[in-house]
This record gives C-alpha cells, sequence and structure tokens, in this order.
C-alpha cells in the first residue's frame, strides 16, 4: 500500500495545472492532502467526491484558506482529533487497516502573531501525537510541518537560523516529537545525506538549482514501523503543480 503526503497549494489551482497526472504518477493508495483551500462545495462533483475515491474533507472556516482532506481508495472511517480546528489543519482516520493522520502545521513567516500561534498549536498538538505514538496500531502521520529539522534538511542552513521554520526551538520540538515514538520514514530509508527536499520558494530560481527545504514528511509509529518497504519525496510529478513536491512510502499492508 502506497500512502502520500502533498501540500496541494490550494486544490482548485492544482486541477488546473496537472494535478490528475501528477497523482497518476505517484500512483497513492492513500493521499493526504494540505493547503486544499477550497470547500467540497466550491468543486465539481467528481472533485468533492472523485471517483473510486473515498474522501474525508476538513475545510477552514476562513474561505480560501488552509484546510486538509484524505482520499483513500478504500473504505474510511473519521476518527477523533486533538482540539477544536477552525484553520482545519487536522484529520485522523482509519483505512485499510491502518490509523492516517493528515497534518498541516501552521507557518509563522508572515509576522510574530502567527508565530505565537504556530507555537501555541505545536503545544496541543506534541500532547496528543504523543499518546497517538503509544497506540497498539500502526499509524502513519504525514503532512506540511512547515519545520525543517537538520541542517540536512534545508539547502541554506546557517543563513535560516533566525527565520520560522528552522528556529532553534522548532526543531528541538521536531526532535522530542520524534523522540516520543515516531519514525521519520524519509530519512530513515534514504540515510545519511542532503536533502531530498520537499518545498521550494519561488524566488531565485530555487527549483530549478534544488536549493530548498524539507519539510513534509511521514512519520510512522513503532507499530507501523517495521511495515516499511521503500520511502521518498517525488520531485518531478509536481513542477507545475505546487511548489511542494509529495512523499511518499510504500508499506506492507
Amino acid at each position: 500500500m502506497r500512502i502520500a503526503t502533498w501540500n496541494v497549494n490550494g486544490i482548485r489551482a492544482a486541477l488546473r495545472k496537472g494535478f490528475d497526472d501528477a497523482v497518476q504518477r505517484v500512483a497513492p493508495d492513500v493521499l493526504l492532502l494540505q493547503e486544499v483551500r477550497a470547500r467540497p462545495d466550491q468543486l465539481p462533483a467528481d472533485r468533492a467526491d472523485p471517483p473510486d475515491w473515498r474522501v474525508l474533507w476538513r475545510p477552514a472556516e476562513r474561505p480560501g484558506y488552509a484546510g486538509t482532506a484524505i482520499w483513500s481508495r478504500h473504505a474510511i472511517e473519521q476518527l477523533s482529533s486533538p482540539k477544536d480546528d477552525p484553520e482545519g489543519r487536522i484529520i485522523h482516520a482509519r483505512t485499510a487497516g491502518v490509523h492516517v493522520v493528515c497534518i498541516y502545521l501552521p507557518s509563522g513567516s508572515s509576522g510574530d502573531h502567527r508565530q505565537a500561534a504556530k507555537e501555541a498549536w505545536m503545544c496541543d498538538f506534541e500532547k496528543w501525537a504523543r499518546r497517538l505514538a503509544r497506540l497498539n496500531e500502526p499509524v502513519i502521520m504525514g503532512g506540511d510541518f512547515n519545520i525543517a529539522h537538520t541542517e540536512q534538511d534545508i539547502f541554506y542552513a546557517k543563513s535560516n537560523e533566525k527565520n520560522s521554520g528552522f528556529l532553534p526551538h522548532e526543531r528541538e520540538w521536531l526532535g522530542r516529537l520524534l523522540d516520543s515514538g515516531w519514525h521519520d520514514v524519509v530519512r530513515e530509508h534514504i540515510g545519511d545525506r542532503q536533502g531530498p527536499y520537499s518545498w521550494w520558494s519561488n524566488r531565485g530560481k530555487a527549483r530549478e538549482g534544488d536549493r530548498g527545504w524539507r519539510i513534509d514528511y511521514l512519520f510512522a509509529n513503532k507499530k507501523a514501523r517495521p511495515l516499511l518497504q521503500q520511502a521518498g519525496i517525488d520531485r518531478e510529478a509536481a513542477l507545475t503543480v505546487s511548489d511542494h513536491a509529495p512523499v511518499w512510502a510504500d508499506w506492507d499492508a
């Protein structure tokens, strides 16, 4: 079973730019989407409820903002989330015998007020994620965490040390999350190397030069980790669709 996570930077725009071709290339059985920026009723019927997929939508209350979705080829059941979620940033579900969690962690790059909101969200989320990691069932959590964990996960490490997304305390928080029982399956599969990146700025031809950040992750708890077969990031799948690339992993499930 292949599970992929992808920040599509607006599902309506992505559909116009080649979303279907990218999904066909990645070929997931379960697809975790972030930053959908639309309600189902704003989409054509075959997109809100696409053929051959079962879909859970979690739109934000604010129009055209944030929001998440899970698309599955299998029957899917929505489960509980940790808190009120007016920005539509978490979906917890069970499908194909595993728990899947779709996460869109806030960005703090637009100012101090958003950084404060991001850190409050991180605090609440960490407590819930620690409990989820201890479940005696396979749990796979994926999404855009808006944090590059180590210097291997960002092209310009030194010049970004004071920027949201690579602040020391953010990186420490992500380290604590992993230490609580989560495995970063792409890093563990690919090993000790620079990159691969999952997001690139639209400035300065960053994508062409592969000067990016790895801020999109798939994490597995202790029960799910032995099921991992392979994992990666498909940079080429979404060159025209989004500033993020799909992250995928294959599981023996």
